[in-house]
């Protein structure tokens, strides 16, 4: 079933980045963007329909819970695979903080920069304090930031430690913490294969996930946490506490 799958996942992808790729570029023109549609940008819904699709096509449902609250926030996720930045935004417009290897990905390297992805060179000190002004200025202006605090898809299941650094900007400018739960689950069990396999690289990793069956992605949106006042580190433990009774709370194993 999986080869079969191919079959018609494949052209389906092709024609979602052909056709929908220009349509995204058009209506990301400032000319377009800040056109209401029941109440939001024009360009926040084509954000939305784009990632819906690409689920849509990897056999992804997306199962929420909870809802965003409005203002800026800084939402704080577990970290699974490279879909995971399309399921969440498939609920909710945000701009990710990310490795600056993925600019360079075909596709999903320029839907990043349309989208105001933060790109990141991780060990770059240069690089981390840039981000960090660019997080706290977004914040600042009222946007949405995203991070995966674990720093990377990390091999072994669950979820792993937060680290603070990157909470920083939320402290700076008093804005609340969002934590995310994200986990695969296909027949009431835990979806392990998800992620990236040892020494599998992205091209790899993408037939893969076409050739998987059906699953669901649930996405929860747990208590959010205020940061004014805070340090990084008890903050970064205390979403990160969140997130794995979340992760952990009822799963199966396939």
């Amino acid at each position: 079933m999986g080869y079969f799958r191919l079959l018609y996942r494949i052209p389906w992808l092709l024609i979602h980045v052909l056709v929908g790729t220009p349509i995204t570029v058009l209506f990301h023109h400032w000319l377009c963007r800040n056109i209401p549609v029941r109440g939001r940008p024009l360009v926040e819904w084509n954000a939305k329909w784009w990632s819906r699709n690409v689920c849509r096509i990897f056999g992804i449902r997306v199962e929420l819970q909870g809802e965003v609250q409005p203002g800026p926030q800084l939402f704080v996720a577990n970290h699974i695979s490279w879909i995971d930045i399309t399921v969440m935004h498939s609920v909710a417009t945000m701009g990710f903080v990310s490795k600056a290897e993925i600019e360079k990905w075909p596709a999903i390297g320029f839907l990043a920069r349309m989208g105001g992805t933060v790109f990141h060179n991780r060990g770059c000190h240069d690089s981390a304090s840039g981000v960090a002004s660019l997080m706290a200025a977004r914040l600042e202006e009222g946007g949405n930031v995203a991070i995966f605090p674990e720093g990377g898809i990390l091999p072994g299941d669950g979820v792993k430690r937060f680290h603070g650094r990157m909470f920083a900007a939320a402290i700076n400018t008093a804005s609340p913490v969002q934590p995310v739960m994200i986990r695969y689950m296909r027949n009431g069990r835990h979806v392990h294969d998800m992620t990236f396999l040892n020494g599998e690289h992205f091209v790899a990793n993408l037939f893969r996930l076409l050739r998987q069956a059906p699953c669901t992605a649930e996405v929860v949106y747990l208590e959010r946490l205020e940061s004014e006042g805070k340090q990084r580190r008890p903050l970064a433990a205390e979403a990160e506490a969140l997130v794995r009774a979340a992760f952990d709370a009822g799963r199966g194993d396939a």
